[in-house]
């Protein structure tokens, strides 16, 4: 079988995409969900790959951009565009037809995440994985106390939820203990979790843009090493669906 290859992308999400490359060696075709896929930043590469990518988005315009990337890229026949969003994932996909599932950034602005990450683990066929990216409540702590707003860091480490206040964009964050138990309340069995952005939005973006390829290097060495992965602006659960 001809080895799948998947361009390589910047330091912010390069934990993600090591775990997916490793994931996806050696598997054509598959397909994936990508839900709040927005205009393709996963989608088009794995369809560059060659895979067939479903994004499920909320928004028009970013599907519309999504389409024109498509066509762009020369992959638009294995892109489909679906306006909607996770807490419909039920009635958008139907169960056991993915390969992969994306779940970016979803989880802590839905409705029910609880139903929301059963639909993502019935759209998979048993074997399956699913590749969920969520907001690290530790980040959010730390990131407001140095920003020097002390009353907000103590407001997101205190509530249960993680949030600062109802003018937080955010419903909920998440740390690596509550986010495996949601996931495996819901027939998944997480596999792996890496810190996302463990420094890349900490460092200066003047050290960020003089040496890309130090800092790609060493956000990928640090993203699975606590305590450095549980700083993380987001952690990453890669997980997959066993036989039930």
């Amino acid at each position: 079988m001809e080895r799948t290859q998947i361009r390589t992308l910047g330091p912010r999400t390069a934990a993600i995409w090591a775990t997916l490359r490793a994931d996806l060696v050696d598997r054509a075709g598959l397909t994936v969900v990508d839900v709040g896929g927005g205009t393709g930043g996963f989608a088009v590469p794995l369809a560059e790959a060659g895979h067939r990518v479903t994004v499920v988005d909320t928004s028009p315009d970013a599907l519309a951009a999504l389409t024109r990337r498509a066509a762009e890229a020369g992959v638009a026949e294995r892109i489909t565009a679906v306006q909607g969003d996770a807490d419909q994932l039920a009635d958008l996909i139907a169960d056991d037809s993915a390969d992969l599932v994306l779940c970016h950034s979803v989880l802590e602005v839905v409705d029910n995440p609880d139903r929301a990450a059963r639909a993502l683990a019935a759209a998979l066929r048993t074997g399956g994985s699913a590749s969920v990216v969520v907001a690290n409540r530790a980040a959010a702590v730390l990131s407001r106390a140095l920003s020097g707003h002390l009353s907000a860091a103590a407001e997101v480490a205190a509530d249960p939820a993680g949030r600062a206040g109802p003018a937080d964009k955010l419903r909920r964050r998440f740390d690596a203990t509550g986010a495996t138990a949601l996931l495996a309340a819901a027939g998944l069995t997480v596999e792996k979790i890496h810190g996302v952005r463990v420094l890349a939005d900490l460092v200066p973006g003047s050290v960020a843009d003089g040496d890309p390829t130090g800092l790609l290097a060493l956000e990928l060495a640090l993203a699975d090493e606590p305590p450095y992965r549980d700083i993380a602006t987001q952690l990453h659960l890669y997980c997959r669906k066993a036989a039930g």
